[in-house]
């Protein structure tokens, strides 16, 4: 009797524990849940990780912008225009004269200094007359670029600062060692060039100097940079 009994109170507590289901993921031996692998998301910030891929790849399309010759003022100099307000006017090519001014120089230099021993080297059997004259001609050639080069740059205004109602403005110009100089030109002083030399805009105090018009916004500025060019046109109307 007793054994039916105790029999009896297994199957009925057997059937209340049936329906019980573990939910998955539920470790019976500990508190809380457990998550599938699948299902824990990565501590990783994409945004983070793009903007870094972003910031290095504007850092090198800057580099190679940098490192070709290019028309217009480069972007810290159009920052520094920000900031400084009297710039009124950057010369388009300026970047590019420097660098064509600096290869110019560069060889002209290893030209002088490497051409006569080049040559004295390389032909033993060869005349000392004749290896002096080759010498010379390749340092007269190198020479005679070079400072036509500079000749033909030497007007060009890089950058030009001016204050509305000023009567001077303050250029900057290109010496033949590539570095700049600043001038200070008053209007007065400002005259047509008498000679047909190309690139051209005005002469001042014996000087001449270029400026692109199609890259100077400031209309009323170069009315008086060319006065006089201005009086003709309209007499001619």
């Amino acid at each position: 009797m007793a054994r039916s009994s105790l029999f009896h109170l297994l199957r009925s507590q057997a059937k209340q524990l049936a329906p019980i289901k573990f939910q998955a993921g539920y470790h019976p031996c500990r508190f809380g849940t457990w998550q599938h692998p699948s299902t824990v998301k990565p501590n990783f910030n994409f945004a983070r990780y793009d903007a870094a891929q972003k910031r290095c790849a504007s850092r090198a399309v800057a580099s190679e912008a940098n490192s070709k010759i290019s028309i217009g003022p480069q972007r810290s100099e159009a920052g520094e225009d920000n900031e400084d307000t009297g710039i009124v006017y950057y010369g388009p090519i300026s970047s590019t004269i420097k660098k064509v001014k600096l290869l110019s120089l560069s060889t002209c230099c290893l030209s002088v200094s490497l051409g006569p021993v080049i040559t004295f080297m390389t032909a033993p059997d060869m005349n000392v007359i004749l290896k002096g004259a080759v010498a010379s001609s390749v340092i007269f050639l190198s020479a005679t670029t070079t400072g036509a080069l500079h000749w033909f740059v030497s007007p060009y205004v890089h950058k030009l600062r001016w204050q509305p109602g000023s009567d001077s403005f303050e250029v900057e110009m290109m010496t033949w060692l590539a570095t700049f100089v600043s001038k200070t030109i008053k209007f007065a002083d400002i005259k047509l060039p008498e000679t047909n030399r190309p690139f051209v805009t005005f002469k001042a105090n014996g000087d001449f100097y270029f400026i692109d018009s199609e890259h100077c916004h400031n209309k009323a500025l170069l009315a008086r940079l060319t006065p006089q060019k201005s009086e003709s046109a309209f007499k001619n109307l």
